[in-house]
Parts: structure tokens; C-alpha cells; sequence
């Protein structure tokens, strides 16, 4: 058995959260190992938001291309994916080569190193016959893996997930879509605008069944306009492949088929691959829970989609600068004494006990303004609580909404003006709890809300704010003055 190497932090998994902390802390003077095993950056620039919002971007101009008559003349639009493949290949992933991400990390003073990653005991990280003893702690950010339901016959198939879809250099001619939430309504909008026949199947009874029903509909009725089919309600029951197609079998006798399935029905991380038996923390739970310093156990933190607080590359960030902080105040303290009152000079050491520096609060996570973004055209953006939401944890529930056709920008706008501005508030304490705006700018609208939920900003300085005529966002004010 190899003798343990001693470091003072391993990072496990160098997605976008773990690279994030592991260049950090090594920037900041720790000897830091990186462990990756697959590409260093992980889905989001290679399978997820970076990919996929160029492919989003390309069909949006599609739809633009389209939108010119009963505006300014004439289009016609000749669809071609040949250049969207090769610009994710040249553009985006390097062709699936994270050659520069390491580079980067390695820039940075890190370590890095390839391979599959277990805890060894406390303070201990196996990769391979190798065995790190980490002086100040280990932070965890594998991440999840796409979560395939439980179909008869499905796992025997050559189904898509999210990275068959990013990697697709030709279209089928039609494809199915296991799945409602937002991407698999992205990917089938942009596959639909590419002249591919797409048919959505989802088992509840709407998509984007975690946003607001008007949400839900707006969405349905966008992605039926071009051309795509949707069913809700539809469970499916067995799924079977003959030569070069599909077939979906639903409950109740429904049935559809296609020369693809993209099977889009969640994601989950795989905690027993970890080890953390080792470590006392239970592996049978869907994701590692954590406190609001990101702490798993003592010595252990984790960051990212692991962690279950949202599968999103802003959140794996935000949670890394706690991590971060978390960590550096823990190597400050070890190296010069602990201090019991949690806080720590910004220079080192405890609060108040080394020269220069003024005592601080670590930063710990607040998940109430959370935004979320659905890029679809017409965008979904939401923060904070679904008006569903509100009323089952009993918030007494004020509720403002604003088409926005009937705004002055939606009016002028026209093409592909459909949208809303949706308010919640707490009536009790004046305040909102949760927004959502759907429109042509749907997420850049919603920075407005996401800072008026989480600064609790009182709903009558929102309505004596001055709203730029003529844009999008005036339609806050519109659904400010629905909710009096």
C-alpha cells in the first residue's frame, strides 16, 4: 500500500464548482490536487449551458429569419446545422478536450491529477494506488449523472441523453423527447426550429411543471407554434428499438415513435461510488446534504449539483466563494490557533489575534432568491417561491401579473412578443417571495425581481421606483399596480 502523500486540500471533481475552488485555493498559497476523471469543467461547458445556448442561439436566429414577414418584407431561411456542430466542436469544447482547462488550473499552482476518486478515512483521498492525506480537507464536487427512469426495455436501446444531443453532428429526421422540464423543451424547440419532427412526452400534467402554470403554458404554446407536439399526462410504460427507430409505449395505450429518443427526466448524483462510508456519512440519500457553510461532515465540504440545491452553473459558483472562504478560514485558524467565535481576520489567523485586518463573518448560503432561467424563446426566468408554493408554506399571498402584448415594448415588439411579469408577495410583511418573467428577454428581466426578493425590498419603494420607457421591464410596474 502506498504511503499517504500529505497535501492540504483534495478536491474531488473539477466541475464548474471544484475547479472553481481548487484554482482559488491554490492561488491563494495551498498545496491543492484536482481530481477529475472525466473533463475538467464539467458538464456545463461541454454537454450544458455553453453548447447548448449556442444551439439555442442559432435557432433563435431562425426564428428571428422568420419573424421578418409582417415586419420589414421578406425572409426565406434554409436551416443548416453543419455550421452550429462545428462551432460547438471549435468554439466551445475544443472537440471534448480539456487540454486548456487544465492548463488553467495548473496555471493557477494546483495539481492535477486524472482519475476516479474515493475516500480512504478521514482526511484520505484514493485515486488509484495513490492515497492524499489532506492537512486542511477535502472538498467534494462530482456532481450528477442523468437519472434514466425505470422503463421496460429502455436501458437495452441506444438512447440519447443531453450529450448525444449536444454531440449530434447530422439530424434525424424526427425525434422523441422523454421529458417536460427545461431541457428538454429547450433542446426539442431548437431541434423543431432545425426542421427535425419533435414529439414531447411528459408524465405530469403540464411541462415545466416546477414554474408557474402561466409559465406552462406560455411555453407549450411557443414550442407548438413550431411545429412541436407535446403530451402530459403520458407515463411511460415500455420503450422498444427496431432497426433505426424508436418506439414509446405510454400508459393507457398511447404510442409514438421516431428515429430518436432523448430521454431528459432528471439527473442524481451517485454517492456510493464515494466512499464516504468511510467517513461516517450515509450514502443511500439522493444528494449530500449539507449546512450553509457547505460542510458534510468534519474536514469535508461539498459544492455543486452534489449538493442538491439546484443543478445550476451560478449556484456551483456562488457556493464555491463559500467553500473558499470556508476553507481558507479553517487553514487560517489551524495554522495559528483555533478561534471559538467562527470569525477570522481577512490577513490570517483568528480575529484579533495578528496584526492588521478587521475582524469578518464568513459567508453562508441563501438559497431564497435563487433565479432560474428556461431558454426557451420566449425566455422563463422565476426566483424565489411559485405562488403554489407560497400558500403551502402559508404565506398570506398577494398575486400581480402583466401580459406582455399589452405592454408598450410587448406592443411594439410584436412577433414573438408572448409573455408575462408575474409578482408574489407576502401581503403581511410587504415584500415579494417569488417573480417570474417570460418574454424575449425573459432572464435579463428577471435581475430586476431576483434583487428585489433577496434584499426584501418593501413593495411600495418598488412602486416609486422609475421604470426606462419603453422596455421590457416597465412590465414590473404594470403588474406592481394588478397586485393594489
Amino acid at each position: 500500500m502506498a504511503d499517504p502523500e500529505l497535501v492540504d486540500v483534495v478536491v474531488v471533481g473539477l466541475g464548474v464548482g471544484g475547479e472553481e475552488v481548487a484554482g482559488r485555493l491554490a492561488e491563494a498559497g495551498l498545496s491543492v490536487v484536482g481530481v477529475e476523471r472525466d473533463l475538467v469543467g464539467g458538464e456545463c461547458p461541454y454537454w450544458g449551458c455553453v453548447p447548448s445556448k449556442m444551439m439555442i442561439r442559432a435557432a433563435n436566429a431562425i426564428a428571428e429569419a422568420r419573424r421578418v414577414d409582417g415586419l420589414a418584407g421578406s425572409a426565406e431561411v434554409r436551416p443548416d446545422w453543419a455550421p452550429v456542430a462545428r462551432r460547438i466542436r471549435e468554439e466551445a469544447t475544443d472537440t471534448w478536450d480539456d487540454t486548456v482547462a487544465v492548463q488553467r488550473f495548473t496555471g493557477k499552482g494546483g495539481r492535477f491529477v486524472r482519475g476516479t476518486a474515493r475516500l480512504d478515512g478521514p482526511g484520505r483521498v484514493r485515486v488509484g494506488e495513490r492515497v492524499f492525506q489532506a492537512r486542511h480537507g477535502i472538498v467534494l464536487g462530482t456532481g450528477t449523472r442523468p437519472s434514466v427512469p425505470p422503463v421496460d426495455g429502455l436501458a437495452d436501446t441506444p438512447y440519447w441523453t443531453n450529450r448525444q444531443a449536444i454531440e449530434v453532428e447530422e439530424l434525424p429526421e424526427s425525434l422523441l423527447v422523454l421529458g417536460g422540464g427545461a431541457i428538454g423543451l429547450e433542446l426539442a424547440q431548437v431541434f423543431a426550429r432545425f426542421s427535425v419532427r419533435v414529439t414531447v412526452v411528459e408524465a405530469l400534467d403540464r411541462v415545466l411543471a416546477v414554474e408557474e402554470p402561466e409559465a406552462s403554458e406560455v411555453a407549450a404554446a411557443a414550442l407548438r407554434a413550431d411545429g412541436v407536439e407535446i403530451h402530459t399526462g403520458v407515463r411511460a410504460e415500455r420503450v422498444s428499438h427496431a432497426g433505426q427507430g424508436f418506439t414509446l409505449r405510454g400508459a393507457g395505450g398511447a404510442e409514438f415513435t421516431a428515429d430518436r429518443l432523448l430521454v431528459v427526466t432528471g439527473r442524481r448524483a451517485h454517492l456510493d461510488e464515494l466512499g464516504l462510508d468511510t467517513v461516517g456519512v450515509d450514502a443511500g440519500r439522493r444528494y449530500l446534504a449539507v449546512d450553509d457553510r457547505l460542510h458534510v461532515t468534519e474536514g469535508i465540504w461539498a459544492v455543486g449539483d452534489v449538493t442538491g440545491e439546484g443543478a445550476f452553473t451560478h449556484v456551483a459558483m456562488y457556493q464555491a466563494g463559500i467553500v473558499v472562504a470556508d476553507v481558507l478560514d479553517h487553514a487560517r485558524r489551524a495554522d495559528a490557533g483555533a478561534d471559538p467565535s467562527g470569525t477570522a481576520s481577512a490577513t490570517g489567523g483568528a480575529a484579533g489575534s495578528g496584526a492588521g485586518g478587521s475582524a469578518r463573518v464568513l459567508p453562508r448560503a441563501d438559497y431564497r432568491a435563487l433565479p432560474r432561467v428556461t431558454f426557451t424563446d420566449p425566455e422563463v426566468g422565476a426566483v424565489g417561491l411559485t405562488e403554489q408554493q407560497a400558500r403551502e408554506r402559508g404565506v398570506n399571498v398577494q398575486v400581480g401579473l402583466a401580459r406582455l402584448p399589452s405592454s408598450a415594448r410587448g406592443w411594439i415588439h410584436k412577433a414573438g412578443n408572448e409573455g408575462f411579469v408575474k409578482l408574489v408577495a407576502d401581503a403581511d410583511e410587504g415584500v415579494l417571495v417569488g417573480a417570474t418573467s417570460v418574454g424575449p428577454a425573459g432572464g435579463e428581466v428577471l435581475s430586476a425581481l431576483v434583487v428585489a426578493v433577496h434584499a426584501a425590498v418593501p413593495l411600495a419603494r418598488l412602486r416609486q421606483m422609475i421604470y426606462a420607457y419603453p422596455t421590457f421591464h416597465r412590465a414590473i410596474e404594470d403588474a406592481l399596480r394588478d397586485m393594489s
